[in-house]
């Protein structure tokens, strides 16, 4: 995307966000019902995006830019924006289990807040896609290294503890 002009950067952040939040609103009112459909368990969802989110991350320690996060070939395609923007990584697995945790057994209220936090963060990230050129600049190409590997690290680790958590649910059941 860093080869793209501005409209198209726009779009591609306009599509990807707005496509994130859209999936991560229907699946706090329905995501629980498409569960019992299909049979998913919270645990087997957590251990599945664990294990996705953790190979990012040790990608990201490696220097390798992500096969789930980048197209191997530079292509200006504005279907990025949906995939592999919006989903898996704005509206991962991730998301979708934290977003659907918090609304379990909660009042109208209660899911309001969370939608509208939720709206918050997805239009800072629509922000941070459109300003990431300055961004990048500001800081520089070294410190964006040093940065994506100590990210790198902590999504690891996110993913190790998504997959504990959902080992630990599941043989609580």
């Amino acid at each position: 995307m860093q080869d793209a002009d501005k409209p198209t950067k726009k779009r591609i952040s306009k599509t990807s966000t707005l496509t994130a939040f859209v999936i991560v609103v229907c699946f706090i009112f329905i995501g629980k019902y498409l569960f019992q459909l299909f049979g998913i368990t919270i645990p087997a969802f957590k251990i599945t995006g664990g294990i996705l989110i953790f190979y990012v991350g040790f990608e990201m320690l490696q220097s390798k830019k992500s096969t789930v996060h980048h197209q191997q070939k530079v292509n200006i395609d504005e279907g990025i924006a949906i995939s592999p923007l919006a989903i898996p990584i704005l509206a991962g697995p991730g998301t979708i289990v934290t977003a659907m945790n918090f609304v379990t057994n909660a009042n109208y209220l209660h899911i309001a807040i969370v939608v509208s936090i939720f709206a918050l963060m997805i239009f800072l990230t629509y922000l941070a896609f459109n300003l990431s050129d300055y961004i990048v600049k500001f800081i520089g190409s070294n410190k964006i290294m040093v940065i994506g590997k100590i990210m790198g690290l902590i999504i690891a680790i996110l993913g190790t503890n998504m997959v504990i958590e959902g080992v630990k649910i599941a043989f609580l059941q």
